[in-house]
């Protein structure tokens, strides 16, 4: 069942901290006083003993403005602008790391972007490189006793943010209270065809059979109830890229959505897509914003979404 005009519950007018990259507790900040350019800025600040070894520390990708990590000699510098400069041996860390990248870290989370194709968990294979044990590894630098506990999941060939938490407790505190503690799950997903409607709501009940393949019915058939929001960016002749809310997280929510009203993720063949122009799933995790399960604060992690995407919606 498809209804128009949609009117998201889970939106409110909360002042929120966006976080799109690592927490910089780790890092010396320094804070700009006048219009000057990056060079001379680290130079004037003595962050090393040589002009060489602070060309060296932008060249690892070593200093942050304002979240942005700069490699730039003649980045312009405003008053006011926060650079920080993170260790060499946070820089290595984050290097090692293979198809996802630190979003936010504090000592009770870790954000990250996982790309397409990588696994968010264990599987079969044990000798998979998933994201789950890239991001023990990770932690694991600082103490070999440090951990990480899957919060939720996102598909093998979805992308974007991802969240774990660093201790059991933490994990129990927002799994109990996932649906209450997030104010915002965020998708950008490219789908074959034409919508011509603006915006819409997708409102069905979900039920997974002995093959884990996922079906939708418009009725309460004893399955969980699904709620998608979708809002089109922009489209083509062959393909609309949407912004997709969910008002529930139900497994394959999206993907079987998009396939019930005749507009299936590109390279979803498992819910009926034809065609793979991403050579991947067009489906982007973008934002999650959440009651952080210690300070209290609304905090919101985005992920950029791959530029194929646009391509294709020319």
């Amino acid at each position: 069942m498809v209804k128009r005009n949609p009117k998201p519950t889970n939106k409110k007018r909360i002042e929120k901290k966006s976080f799109q990259y690592k927490d910089t507790t780790k890092a010396t900040e320094y804070t700009v006083k006048e219009p000057i350019e990056m060079l001379d800025f680290l130079i004037e600040e003595k962050v090393k003993n040589s002009r060489n070894s602070i060309k060296s520390v932008l060249t690892r990708g070593q200093v942050w403005v304002d979240g942005k990590n700069i490699k730039q000699h003649n980045y312009p510098l405003s008053p006011g602008q926060k650079v920080s400069i993170v260790s060499n041996k946070e820089a290595i860390k984050e290097k090692a790391l293979v198809g996802v990248s630190i979003l936010f870290e504090d000592k009770d989370i870790i954000v990250i972007n996982k790309e397409a194709g990588m696994l968010s968990m264990a599987s079969k294979n044990e000798h998979d490189l998933t994201a789950y044990r890239q991001v023990t590894t990770y932690v694991k630098e600082d103490n070999k006793k440090n951990r990480v506990f899957v919060v939720h999941r996102l598909d093998r060939d979805t992308s974007g943010v991802m969240l774990f938490a660093k201790s059991e407790e933490v994990k129990l505190a927002l799994q109990e209270n996932w649906s209450d503690s997030v104010k915002e799950r965020i998708y950008t997903a490219l789908v074959e065809g034409v919508i011509t409607k603006d915006e819409g709501t997708i409102d069905s009940w979900l039920t997974e059979n002995k093959s884990m393949h996922v079906f939708s019915s418009p009725f309460d058939n004893g399955g969980k109830r699904a709620i998608t929001h979708y809002k089109k960016i922009k489209s083509n002749d062959a393909f609309t890229l949407l912004e997709i809310q969910l008002e529930t997280g139900r497994k394959n929510q999206i993907r079987v959505h998009m396939e019930e009203i005749g507009h299936p993720v590109v390279g979803d063949k498992k819910y009926g897509s034809t065609i793979s122009p991403l050579k991947r799933l067009g489906l982007h995790a973008t934002t999650l914003a959440l009651i952080h399960p210690t300070t209290g604060e609304l905090v919101s992690f985005k992920a950029k979404v791959p530029k194929v995407f646009s391509v294709h919606s020319k």
